[in-house]
């Protein structure tokens, strides 16, 4: 738990977020060690054990979702597991948190600190708006709103097909610039943090920090592209007492 990243934002001081890592935890190889995924197969009991590690770590009630790379948003409820791939809270104590291991996580908060959300964004919930979904049910004014995007699949990694650049440059033509060729004839290399950059920019929030980590290089991160049987850490946020 030492290795968990801590977001380096100028959030309010009562905003509290945190990203977990591999290491912490009891769950047994592929899923070693602090895997918080309780849909891949690990044995429920080592998941159990795990989060409630994390909840006596941190102090906070964790919202868990049942996520399915859609753009539902909902807010954060640690009594009942929502089918959504977003959620916020302006509840002191309760966080909100998606799960990932390659797909982008967003967490989001006001500069007064009254309310935090987390998104979790495979391309294809940020193609379809989980970002703008997100910042809707946040309901602040864009230039009050911070968002840190953490550990996802990097731009060296993110390979994929035309298909995909063409649905986003659809939308917003200035994301070509987000695409480069891979060295696999017809596919394309995918900056998804570019990505989140440019569909945020396009909502009027330019404060958004972070970026730049590869789940898939370091391994300190679940990563699916590496290896398909494999856990998820967590990326959370919520607001101090």
């Amino acid at each position: 738990m030492d290795d968990w990243l801590t977001p380096d934002w100028p959030a309010p001081a009562r905003v509290r977020a945190r990203v977990t890592t591999r290491a912490g935890g009891c769950s047994q190889a592929p899923f070693d060690s602090f895997n918080l995924g309780d849909h891949v197969d690990d044995d429920p009991a080592a998941v159990a054990h795990n989060r409630a590690r994390l909840v006596s770590a941190l102090g906070c009630q964790p919202a868990w979702l049942s996520q399915v790379h859609g753009v539902r948003v909902v807010e954060a409820d640690p009594s009942r597991v929502e089918v959504a791939d977003a959620s916020w809270s302006s509840t002191p104590g309760i966080a909100s948190l998606v799960m990932t291991a390659d797909c982008l996580p967003a967490l989001f908060c006001d500069r007064a600190g009254t309310r935090v959300a987390a998104a979790h964004a495979g391309w294809r919930g940020l193609a379809n708006g989980v970002l703008e979904a997100t910042l809707d049910a946040l309901d602040r004014p864009a230039d009050q709103v911070l968002v840190w995007l953490g550990p996802a699949i990097g731009v060296d990694a993110f390979e994929v097909g035309p298909e995909v650049r063409d649905t986003f440059v659809a939308q917003h033509p200035q994301a070509a610039a987000a695409f480069r060729p891979s060295h696999n004839e017809g596919r394309l290399i995918a900056d998804i943090y570019a990505l989140a950059r440019i569909r945020l920019a396009a909502r009027g929030v330019t404060a958004v920090y972070g970026g730049g980590l590869c789940t898939v290089s370091d391994p300190r991160f679940f990563s699916y592209r590496r290896a398909s049987r494999t856990g998820r850490f967590a990326s959370l946020v919520w607001l101090a007492d």
